[in-house]
């Protein structure tokens, strides 16, 4: 791939309009992370509005309402990563906040369950243009010296989501679940209009062609495939010609992804990047607690919905705790990771979700008692997030030339997506199409589960920790990036 120069950057952003432009990212980061939380809460509402013959919708096909989302999220974040490298991070961005909008509207006017999960794949479209963009421009906005924390703040948003997610939805979800989507569209017209007024326009562009495009088809068939196997194999069965089926086009559709990257002038995965030491290790810690973290997540919302019978409004506010702590906790560490390196956080984050999980594993009650069992292992599990997920993203994007912040963010990001895919999918194979009093016992395997997960983050906390930080290398053309 071919560096050309850009515009020649003008004269340095006034401190007034950095902060502006900072606010604009974060107002856009905010609205993506809470539509996930508020998603997950108005799941149980959305099953029940559409009811077929009585019946509640089956978890596993509420599941694409989240799966569908991120697989596609996952696909594309690299390709309009690398587009917004290319052509520049804001009209990318601004476009990727109107799709969003627009998409938004669309879920919450959708007549039927498909037609939602069909909306949400648009929706997902949007926050793959203006996610990577949103951290370059970040990054663009701030001196050198700050970016270690601005890139731990940016992460830091998705918990200030999480704390106002399930409260925001709960309420939402009282009136009609189809105003969580609409409450997207105040937030993405006002980071709109600030932001053709105050976003930077970074000079560094590159031409050429786009990362391979059919390498993103095949990286969401063999996801959707794997998921599709795993949430249907308990109806029809593990050695059932279609699981298996499913099974045979997972393999075969991801190792034939992993052989286009490693072939293709400009990969959708440039696996050059994973044998970075320090990139590499931060994209195994993301993929194995992004499948943790959202085990976790949807287990908390249909365990209180559908085993306590809480409303969705009590639900939110119950889980309020573990997320309002990330960004605290994010914050707080900024100083303790420049001064120990990234390992030592993310092995405390890994053993600290752990221990939230298996504390449920132990003393979860079909009988309510939030102080005794849930609260516990919330304040346990934020702080545990709070610790590792902006330290890994952190210690991936910064081993990077500077010329891959988008792309690479982006590869944080899918890996993230994929990883969320992968853990709802687990939840449904264990709990089964129907969650009620007598699913205890597969909660508990779930969390035991999502445990070891975490655990296998600590382990790569550790390694991170022996292996000191490298310089970020310098920018190489994409077909001598393969070839390495």
């Amino acid at each position: 791939m071919r560096r050309t120069a850009g515009p020649q950057p003008g004269p340095a952003p006034t401190r007034a309009r950095a902060r502006a432009a900072t606010v604009v990212v974060v107002l856009a980061v905010f609205m993506t992370n809470v539509d996930l939380w508020i998603v997950n809460v108005a799941l149980p509402a959305m099953g029940a509005s559409f009811a077929s013959g009585g019946n509640p919708a089956t978890l596993g096909a509420l599941s694409w309402v989240l799966n569908g989302y991120a697989l596609t999220l996952a696909a594309l974040l690299v390709v309009l990563g690398r587009l917004g490298d290319r052509i520049g991070q804001r009209p990318v961005f601004l476009a990727g906040v109107g799709l969003f909008i627009l998409a938004s509207v669309a879920c919450a006017a959708a007549p039927t369950l498909w037609v939602l999960v069909l909306a949400r794949v648009v929706q997902a479209v949007g926050a793959a243009a203006q996610l990577p963009s949103s951290l370059a421009l970040l990054l663009a906005s701030v001196p050198a010296e700050r970016r270690t924390g601005a890139t731990r703040g940016w992460a830091a948003v998705g918990g200030l989501a999480a704390a106002a997610g399930p409260v925001a939805g709960g309420l939402l979800v009282q009136v009609d679940w189809r105003w969580v989507f609409l409450v997207n569209v105040p937030i993405g017209i006002l980071t709109i209009a600030a932001g053709l007024a105050v976003l930077p326009r970074p000079a560094a562009r590159e031409a050429g062609r786009l990362p391979d495009l059919w390498g993103a088809v095949l990286v969401t068939v063999a996801v959707a495939s794997l998921s599709g196997a795993l949430v249907q194999a308990p109806d029809w069965g593990w050695t059932s010609p279609a699981t298996l089926g499913l099974l045979v086009i997972a393999l075969l559709t991801g190792a034939w992804f992993i052989r286009r990257s490693a072939r293709h002038d400009v990969p959708l995965l440039e696996l050059s990047l994973l044998r970075l030491p320090r990139f590499g290790l931060a994209g195994a810690g993301t993929a194995l607690f992004g499948v943790a973290f959202a085990l976790m997540l949807l287990s908390n919302v249909l365990w209180c919905q559908d085993v306590w019978h809480w409303s969705a409004l009590r639900t939110g506010l119950a889980l309020v705790p573990g997320p309002a702590l990330v960004p605290v906790v994010t914050v707080l560490t900024v100083r303790v990771a420049a001064r120990l390196g990234h390992g030592p956080l993310v092995l405390a984050g890994g053993v600290l979700f752990a221990a939230g999980l298996l504390y449920r594993v132990v003393f979860v009650s079909a009988d309510p008692d939030y102080v005794g069992d849930l609260l516990p292992s919330l304040v346990l599990g934020g702080i545990g997030v709070g610790l590792a997920i902006g330290t890994l993203m952190a210690a991936g994007v910064q081993s990077l030339p500077a010329n891959r912040a988008g792309t690479g963010s982006a590869l944080v990001n899918s890996l993230r997506q994929i990883a969320s895919t992968v853990g709802v999918a687990v939840l449904v194979t264990i709990l089964g199409a129907r969650v009620d009093a007598g699913s205890v016992g597969g909660f508990r395997a779930a969390w035991a589960v999502g445990a070891v997960l975490s655990l296998a983050t600590a382990a790569v906390g550790l390694l991170m920790a022996r292996r000191p930080a490298a310089p970020a290398p310098a920018a190489r053309p994409a077909r001598q990036l393969a070839a390495r």
